[in-house]
């Protein structure tokens, strides 16, 4: 019987220890890498905090809240039928195209030259692909095979819905250069990209890439893949091309990083911001849609793209309720706001996609 017992701990020991040493984890920062976060001003007691106290869960709520909520769920959280989309275009034209492929997955394309960004093409946001919850219907339309050769790959913080590791195994030898967050680099590293292929940045840091710059910001959030959080940054990047100046977002809680960044490095020809993914559980660490127009005005940005929606559920509010409150905001704040399908092509100055698609969705269904 002793036996016995001694064999099952040590089973589950030696399982425990293939789990979370799996690839799929990445690695934590060490060397180098990890003295340079260690200098940075927003890390201290182990971890790299954000500039305001950021709870995980907002006051009032704690953890046994947010897993009861996500027992009981939402009906409505997934679309009632399959979304549309249209078949990408990534022929190269003068001037800058916009494509997105769901959630906080888009292409740009600079002339002759193509950055994608947090590109997640899996089936679900999780480490192991038999758990989570899987994309929409429809929006399983574009694969890593799919794309075009990538001039730059840009990760903005380590979260399994901006970085997939089997999208990075498919696209990296399709990928001249990676930029991304200081620390996130490990994760690359591990998973078989040389360091002389990527570029790491700290909030205010710039680099020049293919003839275009990209400077790190900041932004209220959080990162880890396993189980110790916030040992790589998370990042939002202000993106200025020959022609045009973007905010890139990435995740972030309000706060008052974006009125200033509006000031340092705006205006903004377009600014893309999360919408969707929040809760009053957790409300200082994803934006509220009616929040998402207020930063595209604080970021004096002339178009909004709003993105981080679309594809999956993670989150408990309506797959719709996000693009719908973010339209219905904008409309009152008179912003300029595009809202492609997925698939579609934004050309920036001539070309601003603004169906309301997700209408049709809902009417064909006859859903309420």
């Amino acid at each position: 019987m002793y036996f016995a017992i001694v064999l099952l701990l040590l089973f589950f020991t030696l399982s425990y220890y293939l789990v979370i040493n799996s690839r799929v984890f990445g690695r934590l920062p060490r060397g180098a890498r990890l003295e340079k976060i260690k200098q940075l001003p927003i890390y201290a007691d182990g971890a790299i905090n954000n500039i305001t106290f950021t709870p995980v869960t907002s006051e009032g709520f704690g953890y046994w809240d947010v897993i009861k909520a996500m027992i009981k769920g939402n009906p409505n959280n997934k679309p009632p039928g399959e979304l549309p989309h249209v078949k990408p275009d990534f022929t190269s034209a003068a001037g800058t195209k916009i494509t997105w492929f769901g959630h906080s997955s888009y292409l740009l394309q600079i002339d002759q030259l193509k950055v994608l960004v947090d590109p997640v093409f899996s089936r679900s946001t999780s480490p192991f692909t038999f758990i989570g919850n899987s994309s929409y219907k429809g929006t399983d339309f574009i694969h890593a095979a799919d794309m075009p050769e990538i001039d730059v790959l840009l990760i903005s913080h380590d979260h399994y819905d901006h970085l997939d590791i089997q999208t990075i195994d498919a696209l990296k030898s399709k990928v001249k250069h990676f930029v991304t967050s200081l620390g996130v680099g490990e994760h690359l590293e591990r998973w078989g990209i040389t360091s002389d292929r990527i570029t790491e940045l700290s909030w205010g840091e710039k680099a020049v890439v293919s003839g275009l710059t990209f400077t790190a910001a900041g932004a209220r959030h959080f990162s880890g893949r396993s189980f110790k959080r916030n040992q790589s940054l998370w990042s939002s990047f202000i993106l200025q091309t020959p022609q045009h100046r973007l905010y890139l977002g990435g995740d972030s809680g309000y706060d008052t990083h974006f009125a200033e960044i509006g000031e340092k490095y705006g205006p903004f020809d377009l600014a893309i911001i999360e919408c969707g993914q929040y809760n009053p559980m957790w409300s200082h660490i994803h934006l509220f849609p009616e929040e998402t127009v207020k930063v595209a005005k604080e970021l004096k940005a002339d178009w909004l793209l709003p993105v981080h929606w679309g594809k999956f559920s993670l989150a408990l509010h309506d797959w719709d309720n996000s693009i719908l409150r973010v339209t219905a905001e904008a409309a009152k704040q008179q912003q300029k706001i595009t809202t492609p399908l997925m698939g579609e092509t934004i050309i920036l100055g001539s070309h601003y996609p603004q169906k309301h698609w997700w209408l049709e969705v809902k009417n064909k269904s006859g859903r309420d």
